[in-house]
């Protein structure tokens, strides 16, 4: 009677977790996929590129509160406003990867990510605001239930859409056109699968000067700063240190998927933990294991691909901590505590603290590796390599250090 009694609550979510899988899915190519066909295939330059992504970034970063007021302000219409996002970040790809640029490419590329970044920001605030509400009608431990779910499917979005193209490769001379068209039909089946899942309900006067005085709020805003900077270290300088350090560029992509896939399989398991043994002191474990991770991975070098795999599996799970346990956390104090300000409002700004990371890391990093005389694809000195291996292993551990003793001095809710 009990299973019988679950199942239905079980599956119940998983609308949840395939529209987080839409939304991940749209945050891959924005990185990986869409500069090298804009390169490829229209002889867009590099250093070209790179500069309309930062531009993007920095617009990405500041629109986010702004969108969380939005999403606030439109409570009542949420179920319509995610459908017309939806529908805008399919166009954005099909625009992106199956048109030819009617005017010049890098301005489509701007224009198409542009819209991209606006709708992905948007369906991530509104997504995880409206969870704040659905956690509250699953009983104890809701929000990590809800987190389990929905973090596993934001993962394995992201892994799909990692190897999509080179799959559709084989069966297509379009891969890239065939991957926005399917992305094009998820969209559709998953703005469908969520249309009674939007509460609706009247909303709170959106007030982000609520979530700010409240001294609990502040801390966990930081600590979601800090603890995205390590994710953002190496995520920028990942395929550099593949490449260069390990000497062994063909295996970035098996050792990305490996990555997303353990994230993925990890998230319902720090769920199930953090249920059990409480859920600061399985963050804080989770936090302990990137550390002892990216240790292990400062004294690799040319030719460990294979114990480098180990890090990617370690640190993967490791990520799944994170993004599983930390959101949870934080809707579930503003649910106690900060009721008034408006979750969209709250996530507005979480949104753009972890986002910062991202943009603080591009700005940083890439300088600092060519002020050492690193140069990517090209014979480098040691002292260059050494640089390299320092920024990519060593700094997180600092920055992940920093981040558990936030966490370890911060009161937070059970969840």
């Amino acid at each position: 009677m009990t299973a019988a009694l679950a199942r239905p609550a079980s599956f119940g979510l998983a609308p949840w977790s395939l529209f987080a899988a839409l939304i991940a899915a749209a945050g891959l190519p924005i990185y990986i996929h869409a500069p090298k066909v804009y390169v490829d295939e229209y002889g867009v330059g590099l250093a070209a590129l790179g500069a309309v992504l930062f531009g993007l970034r920095l617009f990405d970063v500041v629109q986010d509160p702004a969108l969380g007021w939005l999403a606030e302000i439109g409570r009542r219409q949420r179920g319509a406003m995610v459908a017309g996002a939806a529908a805008l970040m399919a166009l954005a790809m099909l625009g992106l990867f199956a048109v030819t640029p009617p005017v010049a490419p890098l301005l489509w590329f701007a224009l198409t990510l542009a819209v991209l970044f606006t709708a992905f920001s948007f369906l991530t605030i509104a997504f995880y605001a409206e969870g704040v509400a659905k956690a509250a009608t699953l009983g104890p431990s809701g929000h990590l239930r809800l987190a389990g779910w929905r973090e596993a499917g934001g993962l394995i979005g992201v892994s799909v859409a990692a190897v999509a193209p080179v799959a559709l490769a084989s069966v297509t001379d379009q891969p890239f056109a065939a991957f926005a068209l399917g992305f094009a039909l998820l969209a559709v089946v998953a703005v469908w699968a969520m249309r009674r899942q939007w509460a609706g309900a009247s909303a709170p006067h959106p007030n982000f000067a609520v979530v700010l005085r409240d001294s609990t709020a502040r801390r966990l805003l930081l600590l979601a700063l800090v603890n995205a900077a390590p994710v953002a270290v190496t995520s920028t300088l990942f395929l550099f240190y593949v490449e260069s350090r390990l000497d062994a560029p063909n295996a970035a992509g098996p050792l990305l998927l490996l990555f997303f896939l353990s994230a993925a399989a990890s998230a319902p398991i720090w769920s199930r933990l953090a249920t059990r043994f409480g859920t600061k002191r399985i963050l804080l474990a989770g936090m302990g294991l990137a550390v002892l991770t990216f240790g292990f991975a400062i004294p690799l070098g040319a030719g460990d691909t294979a114990a480098f795999a180990l890090v990617c599996v370690a640190s993967g799970a490791a990520l799944g901590a994170d993004m599983t346990l930390l959101p949870a956390i934080f809707a579930r104090h503003l649910a106690q505590q900060v009721p008034l300000a408006g979750p969209a409002t709250a996530f507005g700004l979480w949104s753009f603290v972890s986002k910062l990371s991202l943009a603080l890391a591009a700005a940083t990093l890439l300088p600092i590796l060519q002020a050492q005389g690193f140069t990517p694809g090209a014979t480098n000195a040691a002292e260059a390599l050494s640089t390299l291996s320092l920024l990519y292993a060593a700094l997180p551990c600092a920055l992940k250090l920093l981040a558990i003793a936030l966490l370890a001095t911060t009161p937070v809710p059970e969840v």
